[in-house]
């Protein structure tokens, strides 16, 4: 099982899916590290990505899946995905795929990102991605959580959500 760990800057997705990943003893990667050079430099000039900016990146987002699912493990991978368009694009043929959305307040996404250092991403960004941004759906499977939790009772609720046993 791959688990992607989604939602705007901000949410959580790097501490949510690094805990997640450690508990159930699961690689985890960071989708920001994937990135190409050119969309980092866009970033850090606080320009927002377009779609055809991302295709590379959800690329190789999809190839790192491949390479788990072919050896047979099981990982967590904190991915924005933030349009339906590229969960589906990231879950094409991959049924094993299963998609947590971490929702946040404004308020809380804003102090997060004034908070945050070294980063590329600009907090002058949030707004390009809270405008395209699409809460996946409990019908296509996926899972939306309040991100504003501690993070160990977040990690607990997805584990409990997506049905998998506490790992020792």
């Amino acid at each position: 099982m791959i688990v992607i760990v989604a939602g705007v800057s901000g949410c959580g997705k790097t501490t949510i899916g690094t805990l997640l990943a450690t508990r159930l003893g699961w690689e985890f990667e960071d989708g920001d590290d994937l990135h190409p050079a050119a969309n980092i430099a866009k970033m850090r000039a606080g320009v927002p990505l377009t779609d055809e900016d991302r295709m590379p990146w959800l690329d190789a987002i999809a190839a790192w899946m491949d390479q788990r699912t072919a050896a047979g493990e099981s990982a967590v991978l904190a991915c924005s995905a933030l349009k339906r368009s590229y969960r589906d694009r990231l879950g094409e043929g991959r049924p094993g795929l299963r998609l947590v959305f971490l929702q946040v307040d404004r308020a809380t996404l804003e102090r997060r990102l004034a908070g945050r250092h070294g980063h590329f991403f600009r907090p002058a960004l949030l707004d390009s991605q809270l405008a395209i941004a699409e809460t996946p759906s409990a019908a296509a499977g996926d899972i939306v959580v309040d991100a504003t939790a501690p993070p160990a009772e977040i990690v607990q609720e997805i584990i409990d959500r997506l049905g998998l046993e506490r790992a020792a």
